[in-house]
C-alpha cells in the first residue's frame, strides 16, 4: 500500500488544492485505513481514521490503483459499487484534478 500512497504524494498538485481544507478518508477492503488531509496547498497522508472526515470511499486497494493509473473511471466504479461513498460525494470529483 505504501507504493500507491507514495504515488498520491508525488501526483499531488499543490496548486490545484489552494484553499482546501478538506480530509478524504479511505476505507481499504483489504488492507489499513488511511486519510489523506488537504490543507491550503499541504497533503498529509495518515494511516488509520479521521474523527471528522469530508468525504468517506470505500473500496479495494486494486480499485484504488486502478483509479491511479487511469485503468478504472471513478463514476463507473461508483455507479457498479466499486467505490462507496458518504459525505461530501462531490468532494470526491476533485481527485482527478488534485492527483493528476
Amino acid at each position: 500500500m505504501s507504493q500507491t500512497l507514495d504515488t498520491l504524494r508525488d501526483r499531488f498538485d499543490p496548486e490545484a488544492a489552494k484553499g482546501l481544507s478538506e480530509v478524504f478518508q479511505f476505507h481499504f477492503s483489504d488492507t489499513d485505513d488511511y486519510y489523506v488531509s488537504i490543507q491550503d496547498g499541504d497533503l498529509d497522508i495518515q494511516q488509520g481514521e479521521h474523527d471528522d472526515p469530508s468525504v468517506s470511499l470505500s473500496m479495494s486497494t486494486e480499485t484504488l490503483k486502478g483509479l491511479m493509473s487511469g485503468d478504472v473511471n471513478g463514476m463507473t466504479a461508483f455507479m457498479t459499487g466499486k467505490i462507496k461513498a458518504t459525505g461530501n460525494i462531490m468532494l470526491a470529483t476533485k481527485l482527478n484534478q488534485l492527483f493528476p
